[in-house]
């Protein structure tokens, strides 16, 4: 039984299981990226202040403090388009599936830097935090809505085509008025 909005067919099962792997693989490399120990000599204390490293890193100057926003937005933002990828629904809310999927990315991110706290040379960032759920949530808001618009639109076609054709119409049907009878 397909779900009410749900891509049917073969389709669908082929764009979940490709969300589902890449998710995995991406995952799996975020894991591998932010919980590998570090051999550092020294470590920099947690930062639990919002928006204190985006400050110190706009204090290094605009060049250095941009690489390291966009990779803080970048490291989970694929998560994005995977997760609604994953669940395959086409007629979703696009805010109901945007707070889900931002919602989502930070638990991710919130899980991420918890781990971190294990690990040593890795210290807990309240910032990635934050970048990390921002970038899930405009990658979502830039990809997701036009392509469930574009998924929608498709299977509407392939539905038209495969109901049966009515023949065209002829014009009215030509009426012969009624004789009386004779007596």
């Amino acid at each position: 039984m397909q779900r009410q909005g749900s891509i049917g067919g073969s389709a669908a099962i082929r764009i979940r299981v490709t969300g589902g792997v890449l998710l995995v693989a991406h995952l799996a490399f975020v894991a591998w990226l932010t919980l590998r120990p570090l051999d550092v000599p020294w470590v920099m204390p947690a930062n639990l202040q919002p928006f204190a490293g985006i400050r110190a890193d706009l204090a290094l100057g605009w060049q250095e403090a941009a690489r390291r926003i966009v990779e803080g937005l970048a490291l989970l933002a694929p998560l994005g388009v995977l997760i609604p990828m994953v669940h395959g629904r086409t007629d979703a809310s696009p805010i109901g599936s945007l707070v889900r999927t931002s919602a989502a990315g930070a638990l991710i991110s919130l899980a991420i830097e918890l781990l971190q706290t294990g690990v040593p040379g890795q210290t807990v960032d309240v910032d990635s935090l934050l970048l990390n759920t921002v970038g899930v949530g405009l990658v979502h808001a830039a990809i997701v809505p036009a392509a469930r618009a574009r998924l929608r639109r498709r299977s509407e076609r392939a539905l038209r085509s495969t109901l049966p054709q009515e023949e065209p119409s002829q014009g009215r049907t030509p009426t012969i008025p009624r004789v009386g009878i004779a007596p």
